[in-house]
This record gives C-alpha cells, structure tokens and sequence, in this order.
C-alpha cells in the first residue's frame, strides 16, 4: 500500500500518511493555499468596492484624507514590499536547487523587508494619531479644513475616509504579521536543514501567502495615497 512504512521511507519523512507521493501532497497544499487566498480576495474586493462608493459619493472629503497621507513614506513601503517579493521568490528556486545557506538568508531578508514595513505603517499611523485623525471622539480634521478653504468638508465624511484608511491598511498589517510569523516558522525549519531538492513546499506554500499580501499593498498604494493629488478647488 502506498501508505505503508516502506512507502513512507522511500519518499522521506516528510511525505504524510493520507498522500500517494511528494507531488500529490504538493499540489493538495498549492490547491488549499489558492482556495484560501480566494475567499481572502473576496474579503479585501468587498473593501475595496466600499471605499470605490463612498468616495464616489464623498468627493471632497476622500480626496482631502488622500492628500493627507505621507506619500514618502508610502513610497518607502511600497519599495519594501516589491524588495521582499524578490527575495520571496529567490528564496523558493534557492530552495528548489538544495541551497540551504541562501534559503536562510534569503528569508531573513524578507523577515527584515516585513519587520521594516510595520515599522514604517507605525510611524504613519502615529502621525495620525498626532493629527487627530484616528476615527472616533478625539477625531477632528480643522487642519484640512484650513488647508483646504476652497472646498467644503465634512467631518463625518471624513471620517468614514479615515475609517476605512485604517479598516483597509490595519487588516493589510495584520496579514504581514501573520506573514512574519510563517517566515519566522520557515527560517528556522531552513536552519534545519528540513528542506531538499525534493521537498520545499512550505516555503512555495508561504511564497504564494506573501505574494498575495504584497499585491494587495500593491492596490491599496494608488487607491490611498496617489489618487487626486492634483490641486483641490
């Protein structure tokens, strides 16, 4: 049987009792990973036609909270995430060719580029906590009200805009901590030396989670910080 002792030892360890072969318990984990990453896009598509309708409706107010946004900083976090993606990505053919020493330091790269973007979503969203434009009984936005005199501001409407800046970018962060935490788990399985020529589907498992979350950044970047940054008036 294919799930016996002996099958189990000519394929390694590491192939489970209920699979066939390395490449049927590959695949299985690709399809789960695929189907996981659809209901997630769903989820964010569901945020993103929400921000799409509210600021169709609350011109004004979205393009104002838009404008408010640091775009170096943005810039920066963008640049990070595409940096990680790379080293995502050479991480998983190092692995494929039984290169142990650049797996790790590749995915110690990336945990860096990770770490280095929460650090970076930190700093933006204390400024905003300094600006007062974190949604609720503190919120106020009288300083765009002043730079921006020639149009009319509502603050509610503000601050469904600020909302769901924070909905949308905070839920974004959580998924890079959950990511940080793969990588972290993957790095030291790499250490290891758990991964082969003939068995690296964790790291192609968590290169596909990391990818996703890299593209969602990749939407949120031009929705958040880059629309309407002409003049307002």
């Amino acid at each position: 049987m294919s799930n016996s002792p002996i099958a189990v030892e000519q394929h390694g360890p590491e192939l489970r009792h209920h699979f066939s072969t390395v490449e049927q318990q590959r695949d299985s984990a690709s399809l789960g990973m695929w189907l996981f990453l659809a209901t997630e896009i769903m989820f964010f598509g569901g945020m993103f036609c929400a921000y799409l309708i509210y600021r169709l409706n609350y011109y004004n107010e979205f393009a104002a909270g838009s404008r408010s946004l640091n775009l170096k900083w943005g810039t920066i976090n963008t640049i990070v995430l595409i940096c990680s993606s790379l080293t995502v990505a050479l991480s998983v053919r190092a692995a494929q060719m039984g290169k142990r020493k650049l797996v790790v330091i590749l995915l110690i790269l990336t945990l860096i580029f990770g770490l280095a973007f929460l650090g970076i979503k930190g700093i933006e969203w204390y400024d905003k906590y300094k600006e007062h434009h974190i949604p609720g009984a503190s919120f106020n936005v009288d300083d765009l009200v002043r730079e921006y005199p020639q149009i009319h501001i509502d603050q509610s409407h503000e601050q469904i805009y600020f909302s769901l800046y924070f909905a949308m970018t905070g839920l974004h962060a959580l998924h890079m901590i959950i990511g940080v935490g793969i990588f972290s788990y993957l790095l030291f399985h790499a250490w290891k030396g758990r991964y082969t020529t003939t068995y690296y589907t964790p790291v192609e498992i968590g290169g596909l989670y990391w990818h996703f979350v890299d593209i969602v950044w990749i939407y949120l970047f031009p929705l958040l910080y880059l629309i309407d940054r002409k003049p307002l008036g």
